[in-house]
């Protein structure tokens, strides 16, 4: 495509170039000579002979109307043979060339006619005889009647003998001549069916599973036309009713139903009462298609007995009181005095059937100050304030609106006082 477009430009630069030629000398230019056929394609315009020759492959159309090539002067393929001139007996065929561009083909000074020539006659046979006609014998007798009863059709048969024809002759008219018969039979009428009606219900309303699904029918009447009695016609063949499975139908709903239960497990507890479980499961069968699940349990339990007791494992029970506050290098309680000393608790650890012991110590020991003087009245106790609190809302005390901030005293002892 684009080798023709650059062969387009060149051509319109060179027309602007050359000096403009009459009408007579130009010539319609085609991008292509078709060898083959001696025909144009593809019309460019109208520009001289010279101009369109600037392309080896182009061809052109001069006044003369035909289609020539810009190639040098070469002959074309032979023609075909055309039909031979006579259909029997010798005639002559013949085939053509052309002289395909610029230029001659034939040498004039050249003695072989097969490098001048243009057209080629040769002698042809293609029957060594000619057809003759031949003549029809006499008819022959009528054949019976094409029906046994009414109307039919009755024919007779002739033979082209007299003489028979010759090299494919033929004889004029046909062999074979028809005409109506009658029977004077009445002829049976032949039961046929009617339309199909429509079809009936399903024998149910789902499809079971595993099972042969609902079927419906649909019937037919021999009625169009019913067989004739006198004489008999023929019953029509076939059923009168034919049936199809309702495959359109939802499947049944099928309900679950449980299963056997299964063997109770171990008890849960190896001393004491513990409990045995055992299980089932819903699929004898399982709920399908929207069928309804299984009615209670899937697990069970009972009561199982090891008659064994269970060993009660160590527990404290709560720590007794503090003993007094001691202290070794005195000779007597300590009363009223920062002096520190000791002081004991016990508690008990209860346990049987071989539990495990308690974990900790039965006795605990702690620091000690002792604040009770010897007639058991309390001690003053060292402490000092904290600061005031935020002060409180106003609220009627006494005929009179008060609010109240407060402090607390802590004590500078140890918290093991």
């Amino acid at each position: 495509m684009v080798y023709k477009m650059l062969l387009v430009f060149c051509l319109l630069c060179i027309l602007f170039l050359l000096p403009e030629a009459t009408d007579s000398q130009l010539v319609s230019c085609y991008y292509e000579f078709d060898r083959h056929t001696g025909s144009c394609h593809g019309l460019i315009g109208n520009v001289t002979q010279d101009e369109c020759c600037l392309s080896y492959y182009y061809g052109f159309r001069d006044e003369s109307g035909e289609c020539k090539s810009c190639r040098k002067a070469s002959w074309s393929a032979w023609s075909p043979w055309s039909p031979c001139s006579v259909s029997c007996l010798k005639g002559v065929k013949q085939r053509r060339r052309r002289c395909d561009g610029i230029g001659e083909c034939q040498d004039p000074k050249s003695k072989d006619k097969a490098k001048t020539q243009t057209q080629q006659i040769t002698v042809c046979e293609d029957q060594d005889c000619c057809p003759e006609q031949g003549g029809w014998a006499e008819w022959g007798e009528w054949q019976p009647c094409s029906a046994t009863c009414e109307n039919g059709t009755t024919v007779r048969h002739r033979n082209c003998s007299n003489p028979a024809p010759i090299c494919g002759g033929l004889c004029d008219g046909q062999s074979l001549e028809a005409k109506p018969c009658e029977t004077k039979v009445v002829c049976p009428t032949h039961g046929g069916w009617s339309e199909w009606g429509p079809w009936g219900p399903c024998s149910g309303t789902c499809r079971k599973e595993g099972s042969v699904p609902p079927s419906q029918q649909r019937r037919r009447s021999c009625t169009n036309p019913p067989p004739s009695s006198d004489p008999a016609g023929r019953p029509c063949p076939g059923d009168e009713s034919e049936s199809q499975d309702c495959d359109f139908l939802v499947m049944c709903a099928i309900d679950g139903n449980w299963g056997r239960w299964g063997p109770l497990s171990e008890c849960s507890v190896t001393c004491g009462v513990g409990q045995e479980f055992r299980s089932r499961s819903c699929d004898s069968p399982a709920p399908k298609y929207g069928g309804r699940p299984c009615v209670g349990d899937s697990s069970a339990s009972e009561v199982c007995k090891t008659h064994k007791p269970c060993p009660v494992h160590g527990e404290w029970e709560e720590w007794g009181e503090w003993g007094p506050c001691d202290k070794t290098t005195y000779s007597k309680p300590i009363s009223c005095t920062k002096k520190t000393g000791s002081q004991s608790r016990r508690r008990v650890c209860f346990r049987d059937f071989d539990g495990a012991p308690c974990e900790g110590s039965i006795v605990d020991h702690r620091h000690c100050y002792d604040l009770t003087d010897t007639k058991d009245r309390p001690c003053k106790k060292p402490g000092q304030y904290t600061e005031w609190g935020e002060w409180g809302f106003c609220e009627p005390r006494q005929g009179a609106l008060k609010r109240i901030r407060e402090r607390v005293c802590v004590h500078t002892l140890p918290e093991f006082e």
